[in-house]
């Protein structure tokens, strides 16, 4: 005979044992039934939105009042092209008709133009050249000219001595080496008041000269005598 503590663990080990019914996911099912609703709100939003962009322009487009015609350059422009006919046969322009127009300009005075600076001509006949020696030509004596160049009577000898060495007493006489001139061979010529050729005015010169450089003319003759120059 078995106890029932023994038919007990029998029945256990013989029946079998039932497991608890697995638990559904129920807040996992709910969050994904959530993304799906958000998920298709905004897919239904972009799809309104696009619509939206799409349509409102034309409407807007449909639903503005027409602008009233303003002249523009680029509509001038157009309308200046439509008035070009090009015919099939030749290509022929038809010029286009415009309207006149009158454009004020304010005149712009000439400038007179000033004279032109004149040139020197290269004309040998115009250039300038330095006057010649005026030669003696008015005749006269050795004692006519002494006495007229306020020379001493007295001295006369002293002065032919010179002038005889220096010119051979010709009014004309010029040394072609240093320019020397006249009766006393003054050098330079130009430092003769009036004409280094005239034999007055060459002999007044020598007057003074010869008693300014030797105190008189009778030491001018010595100078000469010694060194063959004065």
């Amino acid at each position: 005979m078995t106890s029932g503590t023994e038919i007990d663990s029998t029945v256990a080990s013989v029946a079998p044992v039932r497991s608890a019914p697995p638990r559904t996911p129920v807040r996992a099912a709910n969050r994904w039934s959530r993304r799906r609703g958000v998920v298709g709100a905004f897919a239904a939003f972009g799809v309104v939105a696009f619509a939206v962009a799409i349509v409102a322009p034309t409407g807007m487009a449909l639903a503005k009042p027409p602008v009233a015609d303003v002249e523009t350059p680029f509509s001038l422009a157009a309308q200046d092209t439509q008035d070009l006919t090009v015919t099939a046969e030749g290509a022929t322009i038809e010029p286009a008709t415009r309207g006149a127009y009158d454009v004020y300009v304010t005149p712009t005075p000439t400038p007179t133009p000033e004279p032109e600076p004149e040139v020197a001509s290269s004309d040998s006949s115009d250039s300038y050249s330095a006057p010649g020696p005026v030669y003696y030509t008015g005749g006269g004596a050795p004692a006519e000219w002494m006495a007229a160049a306020g020379i001493a009577s007295g001295d006369w000898g002293y002065v032919d001595y010179i002038v005889a060495k220096e010119s051979g007493w010709n009014p004309n006489a010029t040394n072609s080496s240093s320019g020397a001139c006249g009766l006393v061979q003054a050098l330079p010529c130009s430092k003769v008041p009036g004409n280094g050729y005239d034999p007055v005015d060459n002999l007044r010169w020598a007057n003074g000269y010869a008693t300014g450089r030797y105190g008189s003319w009778a030491g001018a003759y010595e100078f000469w005598i010694n060194n063959h120059w004065w």
